[in-house]
């Protein structure tokens, strides 16, 4: 396994065009980070969740303004083994996190039978909120990264009948001031999985007993992507830009005149 200095190192000069540029270029462009900002970085304990700390772990160290952050892990019912590991990793990685416990997988195995994953991310980013609002925080950063952008496009087109994507920031709507940001909006998946590959570090996965059984949508919409890949390498990127580049001419028309296919 790789040194907790040779994984960092790996973030900015190895997979520095990759991750680490990409990364600022999203801080950039969408101005996540503001002077004074106090930022919960919200670690499932996952692979992008933990690159996510670890790069703003390297903007904290050499950024010319100040701001806070704060690690935080919610434990919504996983295994004492897969908490043990989150522990190891963040010991091993030198992320200074705080666990707090909700009952959120109780509660999607009871409730949740038709819509688990929904449930679910509804469930913990409210739970999130609540917990960084309670230490003083004004931000919550996730771990999503480009591919969970382009397979949620996907989703709400062909399951929701609905065009919506997954915004780099987004102001909460039930706690006032506070705010839901994502620095990885740029950064691919395959990248992610080679720095994974690279450190010799393993993660846990969602570990929810609920989708072992029913693995969701989500994994169709990933193998229809790369279906898509092998006809045209720049689908991604094209399914990715139509969240910028919306007629307003069409779709108002449209809007206007809704009716639903049947």
């Amino acid at each position: 396994m790789k040194t907790k200095l040779e994984i960092e190192k790996a973030i900015i000069k190895k997979y520095r065009k990759e991750i680490y540029a990409r990364f600022i270029r999203a801080i950039k462009d969408f101005e996540l980070i503001q002077e004074n900002d106090t930022i919960a970085i919200c670690i499932s304990g996952g692979k992008d969740s933990f690159l996510l700390a670890k790069c703003m772990q390297e903007l904290k160290r050499h950024n010319k303004f100040n701001f806070n952050l704060k690690y935080i892990v919610m434990n919504p019912g996983y295994s004492q083994e897969n908490i043990n590991k989150i522990i190891e990793n963040a010991k091993y990685l030198d992320i200074p996190i705080e666990i707090f416990n909700s009952n959120i997988f109780e509660v999607v195995k009871d409730f949740g039978k038709n819509s688990p994953c929904y449930l679910c991310a509804r469930m913990r980013r409210g739970a999130l909120y609540d917990f960084a609002k309670k230490n003083n925080c004004n931000k919550i950063a996730l771990g999503h990264h480009f591919n969970d952008v382009i397979e949620t496009i996907l989703l709400n087109q062909l399951y929701n009948g609905s065009f919506s994507g997954m915004l780099p920031i987004l102001n909460s709507d039930n706690f006032e001031n506070m705010q839901l940001i994502r620095p990885l909006f740029y950064v691919k998946e395959k990248d992610i999985i080679s720095w994974v590959k690279y450190s010799e570090l393993t993660f846990i996965d969602c570990a929810c007993q609920v989708t072992k059984k029913n693995i969701g949508k989500r994994k169709e919409i990933k193998e229809l992507i790369n279906v898509l890949l092998k006809e045209n390498p720049n689908a991604d990127i094209n399914i990715f830009n139509s969240m910028f580049n919306v007629n307003p001419n069409t779709t108002k028309q449209l809007s206007n005149k809704r009716k639903n296919v049947e």
